[in-house]
């Protein structure tokens, strides 16, 4: 593994502001964990949806993201995430992995756990695409 294909090495805002951990991303698998706290529920006291989404989503582009070429980027283009019971406050971890990667598309799942029970599942697509020199901040260009 490479800088250019480590996310580790790219600075992600929103992912840190979360608090999401990218602990391990190679060979089209990734390993992110949250430690979710209070301020990531929902009224009911149970974990917003999005904050699952969002570390789905952040897993599956992990994953996409170790298959790619020096000067290449990827973006979401689609996901859909199924959440089959509530989680609480505590330790989420997510597993991804590229299930198909062609020219200019990687297919993605995720799963999500808690305590090694099976919360939530995603699927995902992104398109890659020829990157632009990194900006002064860190924050990659890909326009």
């Amino acid at each position: 593994m490479n800088e250019a294909t480590d996310i580790r090495a790219v600075r992600l805002p929103f992912v840190d502001h979360v608090g999401i951990q990218i602990v391990g991303q190679e060979g089209g698998r990734s390993e992110c964990r949250l430690e979710a706290e209070p301020h990531h529920t929902n009224a009911l006291g149970s974990l917003h949806g999005a904050v699952l989404f969002t570390l789905a989503d952040t897993g599956m582009g992990a994953a996409a993201f170790s298959t790619l070429a020096t000067g290449e980027g990827c973006a979401t283009i689609e996901a859909k995430i199924q959440y089959f019971r509530p989680a609480r406050v505590g330790q989420i971890v997510c597993t991804s992995e590229v299930v198909h990667r062609s020219r200019s598309i990687v297919h993605t799942t995720s799963s999500l756990c808690v305590a090694g029970v099976l919360v939530a599942q995603a699927t995902g697509s992104f398109a890659i695409f020829p990157l632009r020199l990194p900006l002064e901040s860190g924050v990659l260009d890909p326009c």
